[in-house]
């Protein structure tokens, strides 16, 4: 029988914790333990230090049934994920000549020479269960202390993914029946109404029933609302997410631009497809926001014109406006002169100041979306400039939010 089982991912990496690369170890643990039906109710991040480590694997141990270590079995001095998970359940290092010699081979199949440091990967706590990685040179291994069960994977993605998909979720499947009980997700992809508005629309009995569960999760121009239920099969689970999606539906089809994977971009260009009609963008300080996302979306075709320029004055030149005009109002001049010039149903206009950075007031000047269609024009104005990817993001995001929105429900 099945057990309801709880599970922690800890990253293990100093690089983690000082902003030197993304953790998407834990991202795809996560999901691969969503899959089966393993509960994750924390994600920690610590850095290369044994007693830190050590700590966090007993905390974790104490309110999960697994504890997911990846990072740190490496052959190096800052690799101390063994030592600390044997000292966090109480058991010393065992040396196994074996494993070692099978570490050795694989770096003759490399063609390369083994160090003596590598000597460190053939330790593991005692007693522990050996996870044999075929794809690297890390060795992996499972501790099982007192019902509870620590599992450490190494950090390379290539390598993990491998082991979790291929050894670990065999292993937990065993040991705690899972074979027939897995969590399952949708998510539906709103614009045109902000968190709260949603929520109230929503309703509270939806968003606070047990299974499936409703989460809702803000971004730059769109709330994604996650449907999540917990089954003994897919079948019942899709059928349980399908039911809820009704409901959300009833109440809120207007907003819902997608699912899943879709994107506003798509979304607007099915909404321009059904209008029959064509696109004109226009970029001033800043490259990438709308244009290429389209382009990258299979849309060149309903582009009418692209228009780049390097900075705002130049738009204003272009357009026969003061040096001092407002970017807000530079921004809607511009996307109801593209519109017209090229005959389009919709001009899309970005702007923002390229030697601004991204911290600066909202009261400032900093950046402008315009969206023109016959029936009106709407725009918005943002503090931040145009300097790095978030500007480009959000402005992008929110212009073909606007964009998809004018389009679909007329306002």
């Amino acid at each position: 029988m099945a057990q309801n089982v709880n599970a922690e991912i800890i990253a293990i990496g100093t690089e983690i914790l000082l902003g030197e690369i993304t953790d998407t170890n834990s991202v795809f643990i996560a999901r691969v333990l969503r899959d089966i039906g393993v509960n994750l109710y924390f994600m920690t991040s610590v850095g290369d230090n044994e007693a830190r480590i050590a700590a966090a694997v007993g905390v974790a141990m104490s309110r999960a049934d697994v504890v997911i270590t990846c990072g740190g079995l490496g052959p190096t001095v800052d690799d101390m994920t063994r030592q600390a998970v044997a000292t966090a359940t109480d058991r010393g290092l065992t040396f196994h000549q074996p494993l070692l010699d099978a570490i050795a081979e694989r770096f003759a199949g490399f063609r390369s020479k083994m160090t003596e440091n590598n000597k460190r990967q053939a330790y593991l706590p005692d007693n522990a269960i050996l996870i044999e990685n075929p794809v690297g040179t890390a060795p992996s291994f499972i501790v099982e202390h007192e019902g509870k069960v620590v599992i450490s994977l190494p950090g390379v993605p290539r390598e993990m993914k491998y082991l979790m998909t291929e050894r670990v979720v065999p292993y937990l499947r065993e040991r705690y029946g899972l074979t027939g009980n897995i969590i399952k997700a949708r998510v539906l992809k709103t614009a045109g109404i902000g968190e709260s508005a949603l929520d109230d629309a929503i309703g509270k009995e939806l968003l606070e029933a047990s299974n499936p569960t409703i989460g809702l999760a803000a971004h730059s121009g769109r709330v994604d609302v996650r449907i999540t239920a917990k089954a003994e099969n897919v079948e019942d689970a899709d059928r349980m997410i399908e039911q809820v999606e009704r409901a959300l539906r009833e109440r809120v089809e207007p907003y819902i631009f997608g699912v899943d994977d879709d994107t506003i971009e798509g979304a607007f260009l099915a909404a321009l497809a059904a209008a029959n009609g064509l696109v004109a963008t226009c970029e001033a300080g800043i490259e990438g926001a709308i244009a290429a996302r389209l382009q990258g979306a299979g849309g060149g075709g309903a582009l009418a014109a692209v228009r780049q320029y390097a900075h705002p004055d130049a738009l204003r030149k272009t357009l026969g406006l003061p040096p001092n005009t407002p970017l807000r109002r530079v921004a809607e001049t511009a996307a109801k002169e593209i519109a017209l010039a090229t005959e389009s149903l919709v001009g899309i206009v970005v702007i923002s100041h390229p030697d601004m950075d991204e911290h600066h007031s909202d009261a400032e000047d900093g950046s402008a979306i315009a969206v023109y269609t016959p029936a009106e024009i709407r725009s918005r104005s943002y503090g931040f400039g145009g300097q790095g990817d978030t500007a480009r993001q959000w402005t992008g995001t929110w212009a073909l939010s606007m964009a998809w929105r004018m389009l679909t429900m007329g306002s």
